[in-house]
């Protein structure tokens, strides 16, 4: 009812929208692909839809509180003059339960909505911005999922990698983005979160902290709360 109504009625009133169906089937694709990188380009050739509005279905989406776009940054923590990828969230992952069927645990698309309930806590917070390291160095291509900037000085503060799965607590070896990231900024731990491990892992001079995804996105959202009660 609430994609129904934003989608069908409200965008179309307030920004003149003329294909409603067009910007329904945009919205829908990106539910589905939530929390996967995306770029102007491989939307439009995806969609037959002309980059310059898909930008304005974005910023309509984003403006009625469907969608956040996550912008990146290089293993150096720097941000791109021109960006061209990016990431695309639901604000909600409900929402594609809604439009689709509800996954199971073990289903192909769970780490991306696992992700994307994570980041949907966050979004609560809006003095706070996340965004997301990916690089290439050589043959290694390197990611990180969510990453906090220090406001004053735009280095980062922690690092978040979002993991469905208990094996990384028992191989943090195979987390060489994070890993190297960490090292590279100078950062003395990290949290990796799981499916129902917990605890503190050293590898490589970095503690990962280990943390259970759903307890995790529970907590910011009691944080946040929090934060907003004593403000």
């Amino acid at each position: 009812d609430i994609v129904d109504k934003v989608l069908l009625r409200d965008l179309p009133s307030l920004y003149g929208i003329r294909d409603v169906q067009e910007l329904n089937a945009f919205f829908t694709t990106l539910a589905y692909y939530s929390g996967n990188e995306v770029s102007l380009d491989t939307l439009s050739n995806s969609s037959g839809v002309e980059k310059n509005l898909l930008k304005k279905y974005l910023d309509y989406l984003e403006a009625a509180y469907l969608i956040r776009v996550i912008h990146r940054i290089d293993d150096n923590a720097r941000k791109f003059q021109r960006a061209t990828f990016y990431k695309i969230f639901l604000t909600n992952p409900s929402l594609r339960s809604a439009l689709f069927s509800p996954l199971q645990p073990t289903d192909e698309a769970i780490g991306s909505m696992v992700e994307t309930a994570i980041y949907a806590q966050w979004f609560h917070r809006d003095w706070f911005t996340p965004w997301y390291a990916r690089w290439s160095s050589g043959r290694f291509q390197g990611e990180v999922d969510m990453v906090g900037l220090n406001e004053k000085n735009l280095k980062p503060s922690w690092a978040v990698e979002i993991k469905w799965s208990n094996r990384y607590f028992d191989k943090p070896g195979e987390l060489k983005s994070l890993l190297q990231f960490c090292k590279k900024n100078i950062l003395p731990s990290a949290l990796v979160t799981s499916i129902d491990k917990e605890g503190l892992v050293k590898k490589e001079g970095v503690d990962l902290y280990f943390y259970p995804a759903a307890m995790f996105a529970y907590t910011i959202g009691v944080n946040t709360l929090k934060q907003v009660y004593n403000s």
